[in-house]
């Protein structure tokens, strides 16, 4: 296939124009002793409307120029072999998150392996607007039209923002996660606009105690103490005659104009990749810096970026305009769900708060049924497998997407009656009892017997708050090297990565999510009744209006916000006596623990309270096991002190090789990762 690209560049995918604005070289090393560059530019696509590959595209016949294209503009970086006969023939073709790049892989780099990360999120309300001139550090967003009627007039709806855990006198930016709102109002006269303040919401979405605010007592305007309100007027900012109060949320619904096609980003993503992967040079002759060097693809993306992964493939793009399969594999990381993106009014910024989509539709992989909430039998997998453009994929995820980030839908529909088949072409792996992303690792990440500190890590989100417990140090990183391995010899040479593994109903290590159905211990550090039946964050049923098009997350959000129709059961992994969960791969941390080691912790009141209580978003949390036996009675805390587990170190790490035997026996521990692990637990303080 990569000859005849070369040999026909016609063909190849619209990309029309690269620029490279910046070449940078890296030491050979810090790559496997190779000497590798990367090389940041511009790349300038068009795309055919009409074309089946693009006619998903929400609002894209809106965003046409006069002659009848689409046109974006996406950042790009490629790290390379600067001599091209190093190269593997692997590319790495990577989403950013938020716009961040993810930094490449050392052992890829020593592996020949080639990697590129291209712009996806368009976006652009303020600290997400497309700079002229790409660098290698730059964050990566895309430049792409916004809708217009026919006749040039702006297509008009309401959109959301909102303001949590923020106080004072002065003005507030609306954020979706760390990004502004991606929309501005069309007037700044408050009377065409609403905003509310609420007391608390439920992680139902029961709101509670909403005041309106009225118009006179609020500006769209930037204010302080110096410039108190009604401030200068500026569109991202609210400015309130009485303050915020960090108690209460603030929610603003308003009138924009502001309708980007941001389905485009899809295809730009796609695009991108295949012109690096099998053109020659784009239109004006400009050399491909990578022309002829792969022979195999990997789109690869973590949360955010791992959710787009799984949109992209479910909405057909992993076909070109050509009708040519775009990359040979997928790895959506630590994403259970679709990205919010092609949709009007989307916010693909949105995390897992009230009134974000990306639960909407299928989230599992081959055809089912969702008769909860009335949606014909279909899967992630429906258009590729109709085009026969479907990907190798692994999957892998953490405690934290089950308890904060909806996951279990994928797993067992949205009726949760029975476990759904995955296809050959898929392999999934649970790393159970884990942050999102996964900890730290280490054997010294806390001191036994040590108090709870009052607030532990940052609950990811807008201004979210911080956690009780202290962070979870259960790592991904040993698992995710040995994945890595077994996902390039699967495409590279056909050979099959481990059986995939992960909780079931079948076996009983999946089960609704509360601490009786868990066997989840009563721990003196926790609150007795905790996890509630409401401490998880579960899948809403929104209603999104009669435009929208839930199956594909596709059409126009009529409803701003949307009301909530229902809420789906949730399930988690069942735990043992020490609390830690069942029906992962093997981990050594979790084989060898320290502690109880979880998915989900408890936000913290102080200076942001609104979430207080409640599970804190999506990040994990550790209570430490006591040291002795005595510490452990005195406290009421019923699972084994690490005397009575290990005796002494030594025992400690004799239990650690024990823990690396398995996991090396079952493929997700290289050797290397293996004997490390065993070095650093005999250098650890436990029990010494």
């Amino acid at each position: 296939m990569v000859a005849l690209a070369l040999a026909a560049p016609l063909a190849q995918a619209r990309v029309t124009r690269i620029v490279i604005d910046e070449t940078r070289p890296l030491p050979a090393a810090a790559s496997g002793g190779i000497a590798t560059e990367q090389i940041a530019g511009r790349a300038f696509g068009e795309l055919d409307p009409g074309s089946p590959a693009n006619s998903l595209i929400n609002d894209v016949l809106l965003a046409r120029d006069p002659d009848g294209k689409v046109r974006y503009v996406a950042t790009f970086v490629l790290t390379k072999p600067v001599d091209l006969a190093r190269a593997s023939g692997m590319l790495w073709h990577e989403v950013p998150n938020r716009g961040l790049r993810r930094p490449n892989v050392p052992a890829e780099r020593g592996n020949g392996d080639i990697d590129l990360t291209s712009a996806w999120q368009g976006d652009n309300a303020g600290a997400t607007a497309v700079r002229a001139t790409a660098a290698v550090e730059q964050p990566h967003w895309l430049q792409l039209p916004i809708a217009r009627q026919a006749d040039g007039s702006p297509v008009t709806g309401e959109v959301f923002g909102r303001i949590v855990n923020r106080a004072g006198p002065g003005s507030q930016p609306l954020i979706v996660q760390t990004n502004p709102v991606p929309y501005k109002p069309s007037s700044l006269d408050t009377r065409r606009s609403r905003l509310v303040s609420r007391v608390a919401e439920s992680t139902r979405g029961e709101v509670i105690g909403e005041t309106v605010i009225p118009p006179t007592d609020w500006a769209w305007a930037r204010c302080d103490a110096s410039q108190p309100f009604p401030g200068t007027p500026d569109p991202t900012q609210i400015c309130l005659k009485n303050g915020f109060d960090a108690s209460r949320l603030y929610q603003v619904v308003f009138p924009s104009a502001d309708a980007y096609a941001l389905g485009v980003g899809f295809a730009a993503w796609r695009d991108v990749g295949m012109f690096f992967k099998t053109a020659r040079a784009d239109d004006t002759g400009t050399p491909n810096p990578v022309a002829g060097a792969v022979t195999h693809s990997i789109g690869r993306g973590v949360s955010q970026s791992g959710n787009f992964l799984r949109g992209w493939l479910h909405l057909g793009f992993n076909r070109d305009e050509a009708g040519r399969q775009v990359h040979d594999g997928l790895w959506p990381i630590i994403a259970g769900r679709r990205i919010a993106l092609n949709f009007r009014w989307a916010q693909p910024d949105g995390v897992l708060e009230l009134y974000q989509a990306g639960s909407e539709g299928p989230q599992w992989w081959l055809p089912h049924p969702d008769p909860v909430r009335g949606g014909a039998a279909a899967g992630l997998l429906d258009r590729c497998t109709a085009t026969r453009t479907c990907p190798k994929v692994i999957e892998h995820f953490g405690a934290a997407e089950v308890w904060a980030l909806k996951l279990t839908p994928e797993w067992v529909g949205t009726e949760g009656r029975t476990d759904l088949p995955l296809p050959p072409n898929v392999r999934r792996y649970y790393i159970a009892a884990s942050n999102h992303g996964g900890g730290a690792g280490g054997f010294d990440t806390s001191v036994p017997g040590a108090a709870l500190p009052t607030t532990g890590p940052v609950c990811p989100g807008n201004n979210y708050g911080t956690g009780v417990l202290p962070a979870n140090p259960v790592p991904h990183t040993e698992t995710v090297n040995a994945l890595r391995v077994h996902f390039r010899n699967w495409v590279m040479k056909g050979v099959e990565p481990p059986p995939s593994q992960w909780p079931r109903l079948a076996n009983g290590t999946l089960v609704p999510a509360h601490k009786t159905a868990l066997g989840f211990p009563t721990l003196p550090q926790l609150r007795p009744t905790i996890p509630e039946p409401d401490f998880i964050m579960p899948v809403l049923d929104y209603d999104w209006g009669p435009q929208f098009n839930a199956a594909d997350g596709s059409g126009v959000a009529g409803h701003a916000p949307p009301p909530i129709r229902q809420v789906l059961p949730m399930y988690a992994p069942k735990v043992d006596a020490d609390g830690n969960e069942l029906g992962g791969v093997p981990v050594v941390l979790l084989d060898a623990p320290l502690g109880t080691y979880l998915g989900w912790n408890i936000t913290a009141g102080g200076a942001r309270p609104f979430h207080q209580g409640q599970i804190c978003n999506y990040v994990g949390g550790m209570v430490p096991f006591a040291k002795t036996r005595a510490e452990r009675q005195g406290s009421g805390d019923p699972r084994l002190s690490l005397e009575e587990r290990y005796r002494s170190h030594e025992g400690y790490v004799a239990a650690v090789r024990k823990a690396t035997e398995r996991a090396l026996n079952a493929g997700f521990l290289l050797p290397e990762d293996a004997e490390r692990l065993v070095r650093e637990a005999d250098a650890s303080r436990v029990l010494r």
